[in-house]
């Protein structure tokens, strides 16, 4: 499993023009799933985006600048979005190699319990929709992306 992480002033993700979930300054995370990922993965996953520490301290007795917060720590939004693209093999040729991706029924219900476990152990979540055509916008803050993967 992979999350393509951006720390984000704000972002929001829409569904036919209508906006489904919006988030102010957080996390927008890509999630990719493959074939072999299961709920402990995505537990796994959550606990590190939730406490992955890519804030920076705001205080001089912080260390000013210091990345050294999580979005847990700053308690801000968490924008959840399923993307299958991530889990392509692109080491060969000009076109991506979808084959490590789980088939997309059961990605719908791993990516399902992911969000529920989500919001079980965190009250800021929001989520784009499993399978849709989604408009995804945000402010990146740095910009700070990373790539995690377990």
């Amino acid at each position: 499993m992979k999350a393509l992480i951006q720390r984000v002033k704000s972002a929001h993700v829409a569904v036919d023009g209508q906006i489904i979930g919006k988030i102010d300054a957080g996390v927008l995370a890509y999630i990719g799933i493959g074939k072999e990922d299961d709920d402990e993965t995505a537990r796994k996953l959550i606990d590190k985006i939730l406490t992955y520490r890519i804030f920076e301290n705001t205080t001089e007795a912080d260390k000013l600048g210091k990345m050294d917060k999580s979005v847990s720590d700053v308690q801000g939004g968490l924008l959840l979005v399923s993307q299958f693209t991530l889990m392509a093999k692109t080491d060969k040729g000009r076109r991506p190699d979808f084959a490590p991706a789980m088939p997309p029924s059961d990605a719908k219900a791993l990516f399902e319990q992911l969000v529920d476990y989500t919001r079980s152990v965190y009250p800021n979540v929001q989520t784009g929709e499993f399978g849709a055509m989604m408009a995804v916008s945000s402010i990146n803050d740095g910009p700070i992306n990373f790539l995690l993967e377990v």
